[in-house]
């Protein structure tokens, strides 16, 4: 890989190849035992146009584990303030050369452009509701660390999937490496154009869960969508939320996920989020970590 801008750009082979890193470095960072100086002298640049809490700080931590600094680059304090524009702006950092860049941007293929004006390796941090493909990367390695494999898996991704670049990415993961994919939703949050051949539809949630291996829940994206679409939260999750009851239509060693962040009482329910058995929401955190180190790793490293 030269950059990483979205799971479309990669084979099975090549998701595959980053999995493998990534579960090296999770077993790794369990032991104690990796190589923390693996990009001394290496500078990663993150530039984070949208507010984020578990991207950002997973990148930033997982490159300093690697030995790498990191310069947070911060929007609110640029030139872009004073009218510079976005292609200007990028020249210039460029010309400070950094040795990655971290990128997350609300304009649809922001990072490919960036990839086109600089000389080293971009990574999508997520741009608009295209892609966000470290989230899907990780996200199947917690789900093989659980499951063993990805191949043949019923996975139902539920929610806003119509403004969600973790749906299409997740879904275009997950078909290529042998998952069943489903998407439910109401109609007016069901995206016009599937990121993946095969992907089941449903608008009742019941049966869009039904002997479902994992659930994955999405939370509805205001910001990205005409406030007067949107029912109301309560409305949305008397309707549409994930409870204990709804979880019982699945698989009885069902797992849930979230991406993050996550809007209890609208998509889910709290003892759903807090089931220790079934919830994964604090290890996908956790495995933010080993698989950011190990695209870093595979980007940068000699």
């Amino acid at each position: 890989m030269k950059h990483l801008l979205g799971i479309n750009d990669l084979s099975p082979e090549e998701i595959q190849d980053v999995l493998n890193r990534a579960d090296y470095y999770a077993k790794a960072l369990a032991d104690g035992r990796w190589d923390r100086a693996k990009l001394d002298n290496k500078i990663v640049l993150t530039l984070f146009f949208e507010n984020s809490t578990r991207t950002l700080t997973s990148f930033d931590i997982a490159a300093k584990r690697l030995g790498a600094d990191v310069v947070n680059w911060n929007v609110q304090t640029s030139s872009i303030k004073k009218d510079e524009s976005f292609s200007d702006t990028i020249d210039t950092l460029s010309a400070m050369n950094p040795d990655a860049i971290v990128i997350r941007h609300s304009e649809y293929g922001a990072p490919g452009f960036v990839a086109g004006r600089v000389n080293c390796p971009v990574i999508n941090a997520g741009d608009s509701w295209r892609e966000h493909p470290t989230q899907a990367l990780l996200d199947a390695l917690t789900i093989i660390q659980e499951k063993g494999s990805l191949n043949g898996l019923i996975i139902s991704i539920c929610g806003d999937v119509a403004h969600s670049r973790v749906a299409n990415s997740n879904a275009q993961l997950l078909t290529k490496m042998g998952a069943n994919v489903r998407f439910v939703a109401p109609e007016f949050l069901m995206p016009q154009k599937l990121p993946a051949q095969g992907i089941a539809c449903f608008d009742n949630i019941e049966e869009g869960i039904k002997d479902a291996d994992v659930v994955m829940c999405l939370r509805i994206q205001k910001e990205r969508m005409d406030r007067g679409s949107i029912p109301s939260d309560a409305a949305y999750f008397n309707k549409y939320g994930l409870t204990l009851e709804r979880l019982s239509h699945a698989k009885p060693d069902v797992l849930v996920m979230h991406p993050g962040p996550m809007n209890r009482g609208v998509e889910i329910a709290d003892d759903v989020a807090d089931d220790p058995t079934r919830s994964l929401m604090k290890k996908q955190v956790s495995n933010g970590i080993p698989t950011r180190m190990a695209v870093l790793d595979m980007l940068m490293g000699e």
